[in-house]
């Protein structure tokens, strides 16, 4: 009894699982956990994870696990690690787990090994994983889709996981990258929308809809001051305001929402677009534009 009380404690920190070395420093041995396996109270997971609670696995077990059972110096990395440190709304199908090249490494299913000469900075407290700025830049590397890395680095940022100066510091020291035209143009998108919207030439992107350039940048004096609308043609009243990663955070909805009421309010007809959605996915946002255009003239 005092032993699986113990035990349970250490499984705790750990989704219901226990390192062998952890088990050993509050007084479970080796022997011990023969016994309790043998007798089917306890489960054998590997080398080193012994599942103390047969419950259905979490998340945090995964992980345990997932490092324990790599190698010497491994730790969580990619979506994984992000997963690790908070981050919601992201199903996992694999754990990336990244360890020193050098090392010796085991495979295990559902666990996908990186071995780099420099693992990074990483993050000591809990399961070990690499520092948030640095997972959401490998996990939008080696995502399946463009999409999922767009959405990888939005959580990441929206979730304040890691803030905007860190992510572009970190992109900025990233030398090779197999999505590098992607993901430069997403982080400055969620880094920097000024920079985002001038660089995606939305007057090219109504040319190719048939639509007139609007005007850019068009000033108007509202009750909260002077403002910039990102896009409008004046004759029909239509605005087409880009929303970069900024908007969503703090604040900025709220002043948002000011804006856009006033300006309905004087009857202008307001579009809303996310820069990340009008990166990745111009057709259907342009359609719309090209439908409000046509309908407003």
């Amino acid at each position: 009894m005092e032993r699986d009380v113990r035990a349970r404690a250490v499984a705790a920190r750990h989704g219901g699982v226990a390192h062998r070395r952890e088990l050993n420093a509050v007084g479970v041995s080796r022997a011990d956990v023969r016994t309790e396996v043998s007798a089917g109270r306890w489960r054998r997971a590997g080398r080193h994870t012994v599942v103390i609670v047969a419950e259905t696995p979490t998340d945090c077990a995964r992980f345990g696990r997932a490092v324990w059972e790599a190698g010497g110096g491994a730790v969580l990395d990619g979506a994984a690690a992000l997963v690790a440190s908070g981050m919601r709304g992201f199903t996992l199908d694999r754990v990336d787990v990244t360890l020193p090249g050098n090392n010796r490494h085991h495979r295990q299913p559902g666990v996908r090994l990186h071995r780099r000469r420099d693992v990074g900075p990483v993050i000591a407290a809990g399961i070990p994983r690499v520092r948030p700025e640095h997972a959401a830049i490998h996990a939008a590397q080696w995502a399946v889709s463009d999409r999922q890395a767009a959405l990888l680095l939005c959580l990441a940022i929206q979730q304040r996981l890691v803030s905007p100066d860190r992510l572009l510091t970190a992109w900025e020291q990233v030398t090779r990258s197999p999505r590098r035209v992607v993901l430069d143009a997403v982080i400055r998108d969620l880094c920097d929308g000024a920079h985002s919207l001038g660089e995606l030439d939305f007057a090219r992107l109504c040319r190719s809809r048939g639509l007139p350039t609007p005007d850019r940048q068009h000033v108007v004096n509202l009750p909260g001051g002077r403002v910039y609308l990102d896009v409008r043609w004046s004759g029909i009243g239509l605005v087409v305001e880009v929303d970069g990663g900024h908007h969503a955070a703090a604040l900025a909805p709220v002043d948002d929402a000011l804006r856009q009421n006033e300006l309905v309010l004087r009857e202008e007809r307001v579009l809303r677009i996310p820069v990340i959605g009008l990166r990745l996915s111009p057709e259907p946002f342009m359609a719309q534009v090209a439908r409000a255009h046509l309908a407003w003239s």
